[in-house]
């Protein structure tokens, strides 16, 4: 792998070519909440195929349902999940929350991303670390973090950065309950099922309409469903954990700034898992050019590095980073 040196100096230039990229300025600054979000809106988006996947039938949806393989069961298992899906919509058997914030930011020290309270710029609500990948390219083809998809602070380019949490899983606990004392496992984990994505849908809704109104970039965005699952829009919506910022223990910045466990009843663990299950956090980027990319593994010099802009041990970030650590 590369050094830390040499990956950051193949970080793409900022994709700002010539400086000519204006970061959009969100319409709605600062922290909205959404309580109680109604349920058959959200039903609306789900993406089906990873349903399935759940149930460890591979196929996409709606092909899977004629797989001449698995279409029968897929069939009566979508038809159950519709059944139930009603039945969560009409008697509310869950409640879905969010919270997102719009604010500024820019990037420092190439890999990290400081988030302001306001547009003054110089109070740090919170410093978001990222890594960078260190894999040998050709030299045309840079290696990228998330913090090129903001503008450097030095640029003196303001430029933006959201938030958020959701969950579609309040009030599931008592219903998964119900099922395993009647040791019911299938609608138990039916349930669970119908809630993760709700979860997701949830989160894909709050993103178009963040593109759409809150910041505003994209106001003309017309997709349906099967585009937005395609992910045909503009900018990118990274959670902590994921491939482009592999490391858990982001979240916890993030939920203190959009204070999510007051906003939308959304706690961490310890190991930062959130709770209820059925929840999605991440990051909203702007940017025409972000997308998604595995920061791949980490060599140590990088591991030192990010340690040392976290507060951290060698240890403590060897220990967050395992699944990543190249040595």
């Amino acid at each position: 792998p590369l050094s830390s040196e040499g990956a950051a100096a193949s970080s793409p230039d900022k994709g700002r070519p010539g400086g000519v990229y204006v970061p959009p300025k969100p319409h709605l600054m600062g922290v909205q909440k959404f309580e109680a979000y109604p349920l058959d809106k959200i039903a609306g988006y789900i993406d089906w195929t990873p349903f399935f996947n759940a149930w460890e039938l591979a196929g996409r949806y709606p092909k899977i349902l004629q797989d001449e393989v698995v279409g029968v069961e897929a069939t009566k298992l979508f038809k159950d999940a519709q059944a139930m899906l009603k039945k969560i919509i009409k008697e509310k058997w869950l409640t879905a929350n969010a919270v997102f914030g719009l604010f500024p930011a820019n990037t420092v020290n190439n890999d990290d991303i400081e988030i302001y309270t306001d547009e003054s710029r110089k109070k740090v609500a919170m410093t978001w670390h990222n890594l960078r990948q260190q894999t040998k390219k050709p030299a045309d083809i840079p290696n990228y973090c998330l913090a090129d998809y903001i503008a450097p602070k030095e640029s003196g380019v303001a430029d933006y950065i959201g938030g958020f949490a959701v969950t579609a899983g309040i009030g599931i606990d008592e219903h998964v309950a119900r099922f395993e004392a009647q040791n019911d496992d299938y609608n138990a984990i039916m349930l669970k099922a119908l809630a993760d994505r709700l979860a997701e849908a949830f989160a894909e809704l709050l993103h178009a309409r963040v593109r759409r109104e809150f910041w505003g970039y994209a106001a003309d965005e017309t997709l349906d469903n099967d585009a937005l699952i395609a992910e045909k829009y503009r900018g990118i919506r990274p959670a902590p954990g994921y491939p482009a910022c592999p490391e858990h223990s982001e979240k916890g910045p993030l939920f203190e700034l959009l204070q999510a466990p007051l906003n939308a009843g959304i706690t961490i663990t310890d190991s930062f898992a959130m709770l209820p299950t059925a929840a999605v956090s991440g990051f909203y980027f702007s940017h025409p050019q972000a997308q998604y990319f595995a920061s791949g593994k980490v060599d140590k010099e990088q591991v030192a590095s990010y340690a040392k802009r976290k507060g951290w041990t060698i240890e403590q970030a060897e220990r967050w980073l395992a699944p990543v650590l190249s040595y």
